[in-house]
């Protein structure tokens, strides 16, 4: 079992950044895919980007490439997703999801553990 913990969200202006952490439990958390996938009010959750168990694959979503960029430290459990040049259409609640099965993917419904989310607004 793995459990999942966002944080860093917050309020920020277009143009500014956020890191936000995810921290697992569990000492299989370095064997699984991680992914990142947002939601906005009144859409359905979407994909962002994931990275591979080794940290050594990442994949982005077009419209955060060059902007976002995913990472993970084993170590600590934890993973990142730095998020710079913040736009208001990147305002979404932000989760962070473990997937043991796969090197990652960008389909939500592969990923077993999820975390509650994190708060992102971006204001114009």
């Amino acid at each position: 079992q793995v459990q999942l913990v966002e944080s860093g969200g917050g309020l920020v202006q277009a143009g500014g950044s956020l890191r936000l952490s995810c921290a697992g439990s569990g000492r299989t958390f370095s064997r699984y895919a991680m992914g990142w996938f947002r939601q906005a009010p009144g859409k359905e959750r979407e994909f962002v980007a994931f990275i591979s168990w080794s940290g050594g694959y990442t994949y982005y979503t077009d419209s955060v490439k060059g902007r976002f960029t995913i990472s993970r430290d084993n170590a600590k459990n934890t993973g990142y997703l730095q998020m710079n040049s913040l736009k208001p259409e990147d305002t979404a609640v932000y989760y962070c999801a473990a997937d043991p099965d796969t090197w990652g993917t960008s389909s939500s419904r592969e990923y077993h553990y999820w975390g509650q989310g994190t708060q992102v607004t971006v204001s114009s």
